[in-house]
């Protein structure tokens, strides 16, 4: 088995975080993608050659060492796979928790013509509050380095509404997988919950 299909079936059995960004977002096609990905009806889509993709991974080390030289703030746990205690088919996939504050460390890279603290908090909040969910921790941090030598550091608390909806449209798409039904876009008012987000942000 190569290892593209052993991740794949690994991949399939549970919902992570950058499948919650997926459910939560406004691609349909990518929706249904990812419901046939996860019902094992296809393969997973090769990023490979998305230059975006390997930079993060091949800036994560980088991001992390950053973050504790600028913050005296040691991360652990790093690449652990967590299951929701009650919810067996919810994981997190961990880029690592903040030492002494237990808050979510997620590492990202982003283009800096297009990039702003906003746009930032929004791409990824539904895998932020995912990995929140599933660990119970009350906070996140999102540690950015952008194509321009920037490094900035985002803050995002656990949101209760945001939540509700957040865990609804998983449990949704799920029932879709088991059942066969193709899914559907989440409810469209996403961003307005997104936007109170941004007194917290850091």
């Amino acid at each position: 088995m190569t290892h593209a299909r052993a991740l794949h079936w690994e991949k399939q059995g549970f919902i992570g975080g950058s499948d919650a960004r997926i459910i939560m977002g406004a691609d349909e096609a990518a929706l249904v993608r990812l419901w046939h990905e996860k019902r094992g009806e296809a393969e997973p889509q090769d990023l490979s050659g998305n230059l975006i993709v390997q930079l993060g991974a091949a800036t994560e080390e980088l991001n992390r060492t950053w973050y504790e030289r600028k913050t005296g703030r040691r991360v652990t746990a790093v690449q652990r796979r967590v299951k929701h205690s009650a919810i067996p088919w919810m994981v997190a996939t961990l880029d690592g928790i903040v030492e002494g504050t237990e808050a979510v460390f997620e590492a990202k890279f982003m283009l800096p013509w297009s990039f702003s603290e906003e746009a930032a908090a929004e791409k990824y909040m539904a895998q932020l509050q995912h990995n929140m969910w599933v660990t119970r921790s009350r906070e996140a941090v999102l540690s950015i380095i952008t194509g321009g030598g920037k490094w900035v550091e985002i803050g995002i608390p656990m949101d209760p509404l945001y939540l509700t909806v957040l865990v609804s449209a998983e449990k949704k798409f799920w029932r879709c997988v088991q059942s066969g039904e193709v899914p559907t876009l989440s409810m469209p008012s996403r961003r307005a919950l997104v936007s109170r987000q941004s007194a917290s942000w850091i």
